[in-house]
């Protein structure tokens, strides 16, 4: 089924989505300070845009929405229906595979947390960053 819109309005239409400084971002950068978790900034011109990163411990930390990012998106049966959205986020998976690996290569912590992880389990996502920020002995 062909899309109902030109290239041009989707174009435009997809340029209006916060991609940075989102809800999740804001409250979870709120949520670091709370707990003394220090270092962490937004790096932009880093490999895969972490959403968080600290280059002096070398760790990256992306928020992954679980839309975008396709969270279990074909074992929960949550395919889209269009061609359009699954070549994309078909896209998106991949390309966060590359960037996690390039980084791990270049000697980087990678974490990688989902957005409803975030939202229903933040104990357990704060615990994976402290592991991962803890003084290496």
């Amino acid at each position: 089924m062909a899309d109902r819109i030109t290239k041009e309005q989707r174009s435009r239409i997809m340029s209006h989505i916060k991609s940075v400084n989102t809800s999740l971002e804001i409250n979870f950068k709120k949520l670091l300070y709370k707990n003394k978790i220090k270092g962490f900034k937004k790096h932009l011109k880093m490999l895969g845009n972490p959403d968080f990163s600290s280059s002096k411990k070398r760790i990256a930390i992306f928020i992954d929405g679980d839309f975008w990012h396709g969270y279990n998106w074909k074992k929960l049966g949550k395919i889209p229906p269009k061609k359009y959205w699954q070549k994309k986020i078909e896209k998106t998976i991949e390309r966060d595979k590359k960037y996690t690996k390039q980084l791990k290569k270049e000697g980087w912590k990678v974490l990688r947390l989902w957005e409803h992880d975030i939202k229903k389990n933040l104990a357990k996502c704060l615990l994976k960053i402290k592991k991962l920020n803890k003084p290496q002995s």
